[in-house]
């Protein structure tokens, strides 16, 4: 039985926030891939911040899923306004969980990066932005645990729209969470 057909009726709303730093998105393609149970997940919970409400501060919310690696200033400060207002946050993919494949720069110069990025076709350097509104790039690509602490991993690249699915009815119905073998995968 899931989550919303057990508690529809006998709990207030869970309000549930999610953000997305240095990755794919592939993690939120994920939770939005539980298709047609989006229903009945709104039956029982409200979303903060999110790419369903593109609401871009994080209220007191009882579950903050987080997907993307910690790699500029701005990535901390949501992080830790998530971490702040979220009772149980949950690091969510690889990218959270291990830096992922934005952490595949950490043996390199960033400056080394970004002038082989804007190089034009030609072989010629071109400018590197330099805008106040861009944040600066860390050295490295941090994973979320080494900036806030995290109460539960969901692991995969990305984790299965079932694994999030499983994850967030154990979570609202207060069970541990467990996912099957079945559950994981790493595409």
């Amino acid at each position: 039985m899931s989550a919303s057909a057990e508690t529809a009726a006998t709990l207030p709303k869970v309000r549930i926030a999610t953000t997305s730093l240095a990755g794919c998105f592939g993690c939120h393609m994920s939770f939005l891939d539980i298709d047609e149970r989006i229903l009945d997940l709104m039956k029982i919970a409200e979303f903060d911040r999110s790419p369903i409400t593109d609401i871009k501060h994080c209220s007191p919310c009882d579950i903050a899923l987080i997907e993307g690696g910690v790699c500029n200033p701005e990535n901390v400060h949501v992080l830790r306004e998530m971490r702040a207002n979220a009772k149980i946050l949950v690091a969510i993919g690889a990218c959270a969980i291990t830096g992922g494949l934005p952490a595949m720069r950490n043996c390199l110069d960033v400056g080394d990066i970004l002038n082989e990025v804007y190089r034009d076709t030609d072989g010629v350097r071109a400018h590197v932005p330099n805008d106040p509104e861009l944040p600066l790039l860390f050295d490295k690509v941090y994973p979320v645990n080494e900036v806030v602490r995290v109460d539960y991993f969901i692991p995969g690249c990305p984790p299965s729209a079932d694994a999030i699915w499983k994850y967030l009815n154990d979570l609202i119905l207060g069970r541990m969470p467990r996912l099957d073998h079945d559950l994981l995968h790493y595409d």
